[in-house]
């Protein structure tokens, strides 16, 4: 850029630096292609800022290849002066695939560990889920659109008239945003997955077990404040956005 327009490098980065510009960084984004897109968001907007009344909202999904990685040294604490430490290399000892269910009214977790993510195990948390939540209560289930959530085991197990209380809310596709308990997923990674060591996927598995049973002591709900209409306005203006500037590369 300097050379481009005949000034210093230093007059470079002092004119970026007063307008805050920073074009070496780069933000992700993905744009749902759902054709429902709209009505998906609705349901489970409305869900999170109006839930319905005898029932227990629940958002769910799987955490799947949780690696227990065994750090080859110690890692060191962080200090004054001196950031925390972790080796680079490590020693795999497997995975496991963690399923979860964030009640969004309490903040309380439902998990549990599986080897596997089939509609199998799938079925199975879901009778955990069934056995926990009062009779006389419904439930209400945000999920993804992964195959084996509309397995044909769950949608027979689902029909019959003692799960008539269950009603499945599946978010659009490329919008796990919107699904509350991928924060609490965050929460778990960033203040005990990531600088743990694990020797066993049994370690892992206790470890995530206790770091549940400690939220729950003490749960925090995740509260939703956007509405319907302020994300689908923000959506068509990213995709007016996104139609201009292929627009613009293809006619240059």
């Amino acid at each position: 850029m300097g050379t481009h327009a005949g000034v210093g490098k230093d007059t470079v980065a002092r004119i970026w630096r007063a307008r805050n510009i920073r074009p070496w960084q780069v933000k992700t984004f993905k744009l749902s292609n759902d054709p429902n897109f709209e009505t998906k968001l609705v349901d489970v907007v409305a869900l999170y800022l109006d839930p319905p009344e005898r029932a227990v909202v629940l958002c769910f999904d799987e955490k799947s290849q949780c690696q227990a990685l065994e750090r080859s040294q110690p890692s060191l604490p962080l200090t004054p002066g001196r950031a925390g430490t972790m080796t680079h290399d490590y020693k795999r000892h497997g995975t496991t695939t963690l399923f979860a269910a964030l009640d969004t009214a309490t903040g309380k977790v439902l998990n549990h560990c599986f080897a596997h993510h089939r509609n199998r195990e799938f079925l199975a948390f879901l009778k955990m889920i069934d056995g926990q939540v009062p009779r006389d209560l419904d439930i209400h289930l945000v999920l993804d659109n992964y195959a084996t959530h509309k397995h044909p085991a769950i949608v027979e197990w689902l029909a019959k008239p003692r799960q008539k209380r269950w009603h499945l809310h599946f978010t659009p596709t490329s919008s796990s945003w919107l699904n509350l308990v991928e924060r609490w997923f965050k929460e778990l990674t960033d203040k005990k997955l990531r600088w743990s060591s694990f020797t066993s996927v049994d370690h892992l598995i206790d470890t995530i077990d206790e770091w549940a049973d400690h939220w729950n002591e003490n749960p925090r709900p995740f509260v939703w404040h956007r509405s319907a209409e302020e994300i689908i306005a923000k959506v068509r203006r990213g995709r007016a956005a996104l139609t201009t500037a292929t627009k613009s590369a293809t006619d240059h």
